[in-house]
């Protein structure tokens, strides 16, 4: 690996991102790893909710490499890949219109100015109404699988919502296991409106956005009868994504994640960003 790494720092509803562009190959994937654990450290690097490898590929316009603060490898990230969508764009890598590989499948993308549409992959593995004691209580849990594992909890009070406390101990529940699970605290504000809060696994803590968690919320509302699409989600960063689809029952199609993905800055990393962690 050699230094200086050209990087640009974006953020797609609060959830901040490192993109590198890799389509000249200087980092072995055994490398990745350790590399994101380091670079995402926040106040001895660059910090992020995780980071972003763009590389060519032959099934589409490009693929990515996308790891999360942990260093763990994730399936699929709806705001990362909005991110992801614009930056290629940005630097010509892609079309407004585009289409890129990722772990989950081939994601579809429309940039519209500062403003991403994503085509997610069809969600898998809905359960309903599952109760779990989570903490000594009985919590009412619906799951679902929107590119990543997602668990749901309804509540009247999103505020107080206990998201670190409970959001850890249901990611690491036996019922989820081996895998374990992003987990989503989620209050109706309207007919067509809810607020999100989410425990990421791989960040290990909340974050400002979840792009496929409000994907998951807004489906299971639906579903429950809560909601009707076009679903406006509020984030715990205070900015909001709109989830469209369509459902015949239980059966769920025509999923679009939308909402902006902001370029914050660019820069440089040199090799004591990322030395005490390789």
């Amino acid at each position: 690996m050699q230094f200086p790494i050209d990087f640009t720092k974006m953020s797609g509803t609060g959830n901040d991102f490192i993109l590198i562009d890799h389509r000249t190959l200087f980092m072995r994937r055994d490398e990745m790893p350790a590399f994101a654990r380091a670079v995402c450290e926040r106040r001895v690097s660059a910090g992020a909710d995780g980071l972003i490898l763009i590389e060519n590929s032959e099934a589409a316009d490009f693929r990515w490499q996308f790891l999360n603060a942990d260093g763990s490898w994730a399936e699929m990230c709806g705001n990362g890949a909005r991110c992801a969508a614009r930056f290629a764009f940005a630097l010509g890598i892609a079309p407004a219109r585009m289409r890129f590989e990722t772990v989950a499948g081939l994601i579809e993308a429309e940039v519209k100015d500062q403003s991403v549409k994503l085509k997610m992959t069809a969600p898998t593995g809905l359960r309903l109404q599952e109760k779990l004691m989570v903490n000594g209580l009985e919590q009412v849990v619906h799951s679902l699988n929107t590119g990543v594992p997602h668990a749901v909890l309804f509540g009247e009070d999103i505020v107080r919502a206990p998201v670190l406390e409970s959001g850890r101990s249901i990611r690491f529940h036996e019922h989820f296991q081996p895998a374990g699970t992003n987990v989503n605290f989620v209050q109706q504000l309207g007919a067509q409106a809810l607020s999100v809060r989410t425990y990421e696994r791989g960040v290990e803590g909340e974050t400002l956005a979840c792009g496929t968690g409000a994907v998951a919320a807004a489906i299971i509302a639906g579903i429950l009868g809560q909601v009707q699409p076009p679903v406006a989600v509020t984030t715990s960063g205070d900015e909001q994504l709109t989830i469209h689809y369509a459902l015949a029952g239980q059966e769920i199609s025509e999923v679009y994640l939308e909402g902006p993905a902001h370029f914050i800055y660019e820069g440089r990393l040199h090799e004591e960003a990322i030395r005490t962690k390789s």
